[in-house]
């Protein structure tokens, strides 16, 4: 079959077949998306219909992440083979029928099963929206195909604990994946008469660099199990962890060696050399941490400290999504008129300081609390997360779009992993330290603590009254050790925010790149 380079396809499209053409592709994009965190609320109800324990529960999750994390940078060399629209096309179709699958599992098993195969097959949509929305526009229309894919790409999961919370409440757990049917139908359907941007060139599979590829889904795999089940096994304490940490680090040796050195290489490490693009990952990488950690973070809080059920903690974290859509037109109105790299910095300025709003939190924080530094957050997604696309992929030539689309988005998940982790080992180390700071200020000579005990019986003779008393107190020293520990990590994630802010100007302003790419003949 003859070769045609990313973008050769595209001169015969009018501008209303393109914009229908990257809209269904962004709808692809959404439910993927959308899949990673819908469940997040919902594992207690989706366990108890497996009749699964927590920890068996959890790989519901981490089952997904595993395998989206692992497909994402390979997506630029499949859809070489493939073509774009016939990768997205099968990906959509297999998606739809994953997504079907889960919703009709009848043990945990077959559910992390299906989920695993829905990860890996909507990950691989991801990046190739990037590729296409730099391949069908240009200009103004650039800036807002960017903006749209910002806002998606941070809306998506940030909705996916409120629309989860709501269907598990209004329906059941099994909507959570049946909801995909009707969209994911539609796009395997319209992206191959829509979309016509490549051919394939089945003939790649012939020199293809399966060693990279291998060493690649190894290091990622192992890489994702480790952050995710890390915390919860105490880190070295496992042996398992051991022995992920190893494979992960002798993997990732192998798969940058090989990457330099290949002459085809799965991954196109050598766009590192690029300063926007280097800092464009580090970015996404930043970004990642903020937007995953803080979803993790806040219904972490609402459901352990305050006892809030899944709809309700949909409810109370909905605000960040609200003043996200609310932002789009400021961002379209300042992208068209400023230089993105201020628009980058101010973005990530005001996410430090939606985290230093989170940081003074206390146990009887709600969403009316949560309010004005959510909607901080949501205002700072928008203005920071599109003109990273843009910046990061605008001056890059066509033919490097695929597989640095790949890369960049892999840092974004990376970033998410490490700060989910690094937030669970957080909330297991500085409480504990909290709590023994508190407890040594809990002494007989601590007035309030006795007026507390004596308004709860805890002074009388009746052993059990004592008991139910100081179980209370233990209760409540935990409770406020627990919050003190979710203040800690929203301080540590503004720290990440806030050193990405001084280094945005070290980008450089971004200049389409000229003249059509090498391969488009």
């Amino acid at each position: 079959m003859s070769t045609i380079g990313v973008g050769a396809g595209v001169a015969g499209m009018t501008q209303a077949q393109k914009v229908i053409a990257f809209a269904s592709m962004c709808v692809g994009m959404f439910i993927a998306l959308l899949d990673i965190q819908i469940v997040s609320a919902s594992l207690r109800d989706i366990g108890g219909g497996l009749s699964a324990g927590a920890d068996d529960t959890a790989w519901v999750q981490t089952s997904y992440l595993i395998a989206e994390i692992v497909v994402i940078p390979l997506s630029g060399w499949l859809s070489q083979v493939m073509s774009t629209r016939w990768l997205f096309a099968a990906s959509a179709a297999g998606f739809t029928l994953a997504s079907l699958l889960c919703g009709i599992a009848w043990n945990i098993q077959s559910m992390i099963a299906f989920r695993a195969l829905q990860g890996f097959l909507g990950g691989s949509m991801i990046p190739m929206v990037f590729t296409t929305a730099f391949v069908f526009f240009q200009g103004k229309q650039r800036v807002v195909a960017a903006a749209t894919i910002g806002a998606l790409a941070s809306l998506a999961p940030t909705l996916g604990p409120t629309l989860g919370g709501w269907i598990t409440d209004s329906y059941s757990w099994h909507w959570l994946f049946l909801i995909n049917l009707v969209p994911g139908l539609y796009v395997a359907i319209a992206v191959p008469l829509l979309v016509k941007v490549d051919q394939a060139n089945w003939g790649l599979i012939k020199g293809g660099d399966y060693l990279g590829i291998v060493a690649i889904a190894v290091f990622l795999g192992c890489l994702q199990y480790t952050l995710e089940e890390g915390p919860r096994w105490n880190w070295m304490e496992d042996s398992t962890i051991r022995a992920t940490t190893w494979i992960t680090l002798v993997s990732a040796v192998l798969f940058v060696w090989r990457e330099l050195t290949a002459e085809r290489p799965v991954v196109d490490l050598r766009a590192l050399k690029d300063r926007n693009f280097a800092l464009g990952c580090f970015f996404s990488f930043v970004t990642g941490i903020g937007l995953f950690a803080t979803i993790y973070l806040t219904p972490v809080f609402l459901g352990r400290v305050e006892g809030y059920s899944a709809l309700q903690i949909g409810e109370a974290v909905f605000a960040t999504g609200v003043f996200q859509i609310l932002a789009i037109p400021l961002y379209a109105f300042l992208a068209n008129r400023m230089d993105l790299r201020w628009i980058l910095m101010v973005g990530l300025a005001i996410f430090a300081l939606s985290m230093l709003q989170f940081s003074p939190i206390t146990h009887d924080w709600g969403a009316r609390q949560l309010l004005l530094p959510q909607a901080l957050r949501g205002i700072a997604q928008q203005l920071c997360v599109p003109p990273v696309v843009t910046l990061t992929l605008g001056g890059l030539a066509p033919s490097r779009l695929r597989q640095a689309s790949g890369l960049f988005n892999v840092m974004r998940n990376l970033g998410g992993a490490i700060g989910i982790a690094a937030c669970a080992t957080l909330l297991t180390g500085r409480t504990n330290l909290h709590f023994y700071r508190l407890a040594e200020g809990l002494t007989p000579a601590n007035e309030p603590m006795n007026a507390l005990l004596a308004a709860n019986g805890g002074i009388s003779a009746d052993f059990d009254t004592q008991t139910a008393a100081l179980r209370g107190l233990f209760s409540l020293a935990f409770r406020e050790a627990l919050t003190m520990t979710f203040g800690d990590a929203f301080i540590l994630i503004m720290g990440f925010f806030v050193i990405a802010t001084l280094m945005v100007p070290l980008m450089r302003k971004v200049l389409p790149p000229k003249g059509p790419s090498a391969d488009a003949h």
